[in-house]
């Protein structure tokens, strides 16, 4: 028997003044709960109790406990009562993170809309490209893209990754529009990679991965700022269609090779446990179902035409 259950069995001696009245009072016998008393004394190595035949009054380390636990016991209770609801009602803060790359996609929209939906929820969201150690840095869920090698995270799979190669309008009549992906070779290619990588771009052609090494005119180590150099013309970027959705439909930048996009490539949501999720976890795994769904349905329908 914890401390815990050990003072509240105490407190409710201390109160009805006897052992038996407190055991019929819990259904258990007399003998029960001389025992949980004798093992807290034994714990605190101090009586608590001056005992008689008919009654039972406190000593004054008894009455110190009395006194004290009582605060103890009704910060354990507010804090069962919150756990309680973190169960069961989503609330509390939620930690996530996802890759730079990500950032102008249709997730940071979606996490607005589940925000939106559960107002007691709280997000710590950090952007980073470094593969963050879930558990050693209490992130409750990664977004990523790609294969993920951490067999002790669940990994849930949301939505192919589709790749293009973007310029400007002005650019691809300057230079011509490539049909495969060697042909990049010989246009000015804004890249990025992390720092120490090599920069590859890669592709999938008649079935099988094709990796381009790269000589880029511009690498970064973010693709932010290389949206701003490709609408001004300067060169061609490969990167997840998704990540230009803006820019691709207001017409400042242009698609090619869009069939040579790899198909092993998704967006994955990465989490640590399957069971005892809190339940603004669970929400948003099932809302990211839900945005998922709602994406696969409306390619489907693009795919399919009017």
């Amino acid at each position: 028997m914890d401390s815990l259950d050990l003072i509240q069995i105490f407190r409710e001696v201390a109160r009805r003044g006897s052992f038996s009245a407190t055991a019929a009072a819990q259904g258990v016998s007399p003998a029960s709960v001389s025992k949980a008393i004798a093992e807290l004394e034994r714990r605190f190595g101090l009586r608590l109790f001056n005992r008689t035949t008919r009654k039972v009054s406190l000593t004054d380390a008894g009455q110190l406990l009395f006194e004290r636990s009582s605060a103890v016991l009704e910060l354990v209770d507010l804090t069962n009562g919150e756990l309680h609801q973190r169960a069961t009602r989503p609330s509390g803060r939620l930690s996530v993170t996802m890759p730079y790359g990500l950032v102008h996609t249709d997730l940071p929209a979606m996490m607005s809309e589940f925000l939106r939906q559960y107002p007691e929820v709280d997000l710590d969201w950090r952007i980073t490209d470094r593969i963050v150690d879930l558990a050693e840095e209490g992130i409750d869920l990664a977004f990523r893209a790609g294969p993920i090698g951490d067999a002790n995270l669940i990994v849930r799979r949301l939505l192919r990754i589709d790749f293009v190669a973007v310029a400007s309008p002005a650019y691809w009549r300057a230079h011509g529009k490539p049909e495969r992906p060697d042909q990049l070779c010989t246009h000015a290619q804004l890249a990025w990679s992390l720092p120490g990588q090599a920069p590859r771009w890669h592709f999938q052609v008649a079935g099988k991965p094709f990796e381009l090494a790269l000589q880029p005119r511009v690498n970064a180590t973010q693709p932010a700022p290389l949206i701003t150099l490709a609408v001004q013309g300067l060169g061609v970027m490969w990167t997840p269609r998704r990540s230009l959705a803006q820019w691709l439909e207001s017409g400042e930048l242009e698609p090619a090779l869009e069939q040579f996009s790899p198909s092993d490539v998704w967006l994955y949501a990465a989490y640590m446990q399957r069971r005892h999720n809190s339940a603004a976890l669970r929400a948003l795994l099932a809302h990211l179902d839900q945005f998922a769904e709602a994406f696969r349905q409306a390619d489907g329908q693009r795919q399919e035409g009017p």
